[in-house]
């Protein structure tokens, strides 16, 4: 057989066929360029299969297509171009396009007060799409931040408060001696309970704007939250974060209202989902919240 036509038999015509709504290849390891960063990534790149008499797809063009993500910037216009490479290469196969990518972003943090500075880790997943000739853009992002629960707060002021009446029943009030109490864990005789906690927020994105505003609005959500996990720390920060903690007391509920008064803020966001896990440390369960917002249009 000639070398020159081997057989393709993806596009030999079935019987019984029908149209597909997605094929193609999951988990394909890559780099992409972001932010000058050189980020490993993992993507999922689909298209879908509306000719009804065709086996198969072409899965090699797209793998191959997506070599341009490790090369250039990644933004709109670029996942743009390369969901339309996807249709090019299926004309008369495929009407919509899907590509998906999953990252760990790195960001470098300062501290709240002293010098130091520290890496943190965001997972970001990126959606886009061609359905039809319309093209949407998504991104999903988490953020960590610490919660203390307001309940727990005011149950250990009053305990504090209790302990205060016992230990000054019935003497005279001295400054210095009520400053020692206070620093002592005598006085002190009860802390709220704080707990590690996580806001995922998925939102789609205008898809006429020009770059990805992935660190802006993790920068966004973590400002509106106020008590964002640190990386290197000194005592001056870490007391620093203490006072974060007691000026931002938060059930999830209010976590979530902060988080999607601010989303709702961004012109850029047409629509977000939005969900907040606080991993109780009174209880041996999770308390959430969620909520959904969908930009009115004229």
């Amino acid at each position: 057989m000639n070398a020159l036509t081997l057989p393709d038999i993806a596009v030999q015509a079935l019987d019984q066929a029908s149209p597909l709504d997605w094929v193609g290849m999951c988990a394909i390891a890559l780099p992409i360029t972001f932010k000058g960063q050189r980020i490993t990534a993992k993507a999922d790149a689909g298209v879908s299969l509306d000719d009804n008499e065709t086996r198969g797809i072409h899965m090699s063009r797209l793998y191959l297509a997506l070599e341009v993500l490790e090369n250039e910037e990644l933004n709109p216009a670029l996942l743009r171009r390369l969901l339309e490479q996807f249709l090019d290469s299926h004309k008369g196969l495929s009407n919509s396009a899907f590509l998906r990518i999953e990252a760990e972003l790195l960001l470098k943090r300062s501290a709240l007060v002293s010098a130091l500075y520290g890496w943190k880790s965001y997972p970001v997943e990126i959606i886009a799409r061609i359905e039809h000739g319309v093209f949407h853009v998504e991104l999903t992002f988490d953020v960590s931040y610490s919660s203390t629960c307001p309940c727990s707060a005011a149950l250990a002021r009053q305990l504090i408060q209790q302990q205060f009446a016992a230990d000054f029943s019935g003497k005279s009030l001295d400054h210095a001696q009520v400053l020692s109490w206070l620093g002592s864990t005598q006085g002190i005789v009860a802390t709220p309970h704080s707990q590690r906690s996580s806001a995922k927020v998925h939102v789609q994105l205008n898809p006429l704007m020009h770059e990805l505003p992935i660190v802006e609005l993790i920068d966004d959500v973590e400002h509106a939250l106020g008590t964002a996990v640190q990386t290197a720390v000194k005592r001056a920060d870490e007391q620093a974060f203490a006072l974060a903690n007691g000026q931002n007391l938060m059930f999830c509920e209010d976590a979530a209202r902060r988080v999607s008064l601010v989303l709702k803020r961004v012109p850029v966001i047409n629509a977000f989902d939005l969900t907040v896990v606080h991993a109780e440390s009174l209880h041996a369960h999770d308390a959430v919240a969620k909520n959904s917002w969908q930009r009115k249009t004229e």
